[in-house]
């Protein structure tokens, strides 16, 4: 029986687990120490560490009953998050022995009273282990994510037999792409935005929340969906603010915009991977098992013998035109 499945927005789980489908099998949330960003500050000032005075943000976790891990332990837990594919700096740590004393990477620049002050931030005990990170603050909240799951893994906390649901809410509308300069919808833009934001979509579109929702089972998304636009004047806004010409979301979207012509009602749905979730229920990590229609090596699905060679008229339909030259 799964009973009821708690919520929790996106803001607070990228807050809290630095990631938007945070695996519940196990604790350790994210305590911040300092954030520019969200005016926080638990670190005095004056202490010299060069990596938490350049450091938009200072966020760790507490690792119970780990106090005890060896310096070899340490530095195998420094070298994954130095992994490219995590791309961190490095890693500070702070024992809090079962005697009360403390023992840190850090221990030339802070004080026992400063660590002490810090393990009652984390609501640590004697025994626990704190592993803390610094740097911009959503690049540190993904990297501190991998981490947490890797230390759920190493302390056997993320049972194959042990299942935790999640609702994850109030994701942003869009997001920003420094690279590009412009706003992208984070789901899709016919995306309803939140009723509450409806006054503020042209004038502060990073404030908009979606009406969107997913369901998550142990740390990996089971299903997503949203509420959608019924209403005919806000997808003009929308697209607007994810840079398209009225020609462009015409041509794209025509068909859709043409709809809302004739009115549309209030709607919305969800779309389950049930590939992901039929292998979570069986414990596997990868769905290789259990998607219904397998392409081989060769990308082709033996089943109904796909793809197919395609006529003409299909690529006058999809405004291809076959280069058929020998060179």
């Amino acid at each position: 029986e799964i009973g009821s499945i708690p919520q929790i927005s996106y803001d607070d789980a990228m807050r809290y687990y630095g990631c938007d489908k945070p695996d519940l099998r196990f604790d350790m949330q994210f305590v911040t120490l300092h954030s520019r960003k969200e005016n926080i500050q638990h670190i005095q000032p004056n202490h010299g560490f060069k990596v938490f005075e350049e450091a938009e943000a200072v966020i760790g976790i507490c690792v119970k009953g780990a106090a005890e891990y060896t310096r070899k332990q340490l530095d195998e837990l420094t070298d994954f998050v130095k992994r490219p594919q995590i791309g961190a700096n490095g890693l500070i740590y702070v024992r809090y022995a079962a005697d009360d004393t403390f023992k840190s990477s850090v221990d030339k620049f802070f004080n026992a009273d400063t660590l002490k002050n810090w393990a009652t931030h984390f609501s640590a005990q004697p025994g626990d282990l704190l592993l803390i990170m610094a740097g911009e603050l959503d690049k540190t909240r993904k990297q501190l994510s991998e981490l947490r799951l890797e230390m759920g893994t190493r302390l056997g906390l993320r049972k194959k037999d042990e299942f935790k649901f999640l609702w994850v809410l109030d994701f942003p509308m869009f997001e920003f792409n420094e690279e590009d300069n412009r706003w992208y919808a984070m789901h899709h833009p016919f995306t309803s935005p939140k009723e509450q934001d409806m006054a503020a979509l042209s004038s502060h579109p990073e404030s908009v929340k979606a009406n969107a929702y997913d369901l998550v089972l142990n740390g990996s998304e089971i299903a997503g969906g949203s509420i959608r636009i019924h209403r005919r004047e806000i997808p003009d806004i929308v697209f607007d603010i994810l840079g398209f010409s009225r020609d462009d979301a015409k041509e794209k979207f025509g068909f859709l915009m043409n709809a809302f012509e004739y009115g549309a009602p209030p709607h919305g749905g969800i779309a389950f991977g049930f590939d992901r979730f039929c292998a979570l229920l069986g414990g596997y990590d990868s769905i290789r098992d259990f998607i219904a229609f397998p392409k081989n090596n060769a990308g082709r699905d033996t089943m109904i013998d796909s793809p197919s060679e395609i006529d003409s008229n299909q690529w006058d339909e999809l405004h291809i035109k076959q280069n058929k030259s020998n060179s």
